[in-house]
């Protein structure tokens, strides 16, 4: 494997990094969902990457699933839902932009200083790729418990799937069985999650969860 391959890898792996950073940066619904379909074009031109440099055509499946599915449909979709419920189109934070910027570069640390330790045993590709993967992962969850919003808490978590996918692919990828049991059980979870959103706007007139949980002593 040439050192460009190595190069390549870790750029598109970065980038995956970089885009996290855009999606906590964020606070238009819009503006949110294009950037996470931007996260998943990455990933699935990093997947493919990685199918050509490990010479493992199972991948470029996986490829293709996160580049129709996570890149177009399910934005698509997302959008779609947010005009059909009038939700409104800023994003709610818990705390403010720059807190949740430093806790984020705080998380990158950390998954690099504990990957790198942990995986001294793994090959340069996988070792680094995975450190590049946890980030991913925790920036994800980050945003999760950063957003009030429900769907950008759905965003988070789909951000943290494509981390996942990343560590699989990098790690010298996963059985393709697995990969499309993995995708298809996403895509279901994304279906169950709009009938939920419907369901939330329906009753709650909102889905900002700091609104719901007010109505928790209502009904007591």
């Amino acid at each position: 494997m040439s050192p460009i391959d190595f190069d390549i890898a870790h750029m598109l792996a970065g980038l995956l990094v970089l885009i996290s950073f855009l999606e906590l940066y964020q606070d238009r619904l819009y503006a949110l969902l294009n950037v996470y379909a931007a996260h998943a074009l990455v990933l699935a031109l990093s997947v493919a990457w990685q199918a050509f440099i490990q010479d493992a055509p199972h991948l470029y499946v996986t490829a293709v699933i996160a580049l129709v599915f996570k890149a177009a449909v399910i934005p698509v979709a997302l959008h779609r839902i947010i005009v059909r419920l009038g939700i409104h189109r800023g994003i709610e934070k818990v705390v403010s932009i720059g807190m949740t910027m430093l806790a984020g570069m705080g998380l990158v640390a950390l998954s690099l200083v504990v990957m790198l330790r942990v995986t001294q045993q793994a090959g340069r590709l996988a070792q680094e790729d995975l450190a590049f993967a946890l980030s991913v992962v925790l920036l994800g969850l980050l945003m999760m418990v950063t957003r009030r919003n429900a769907v950008g808490q759905v965003v988070g978590f789909m951000s943290l799937e494509n981390g996942l996918v990343l560590a699989a692919t990098g790690a010298k990828g996963m059985p393709l069985v697995v990969e499309i049991s993995v995708a298809f059980s996403i895509l279901i979870a994304f279906i169950v999650i709009g009938i939920f959103l419907f369901r939330i706007r329906e009753r709650f007139d909102t889905v900002d969860v700091q609104v719901m949980d007010s109505f928790r002593g209502e009904h007591r």
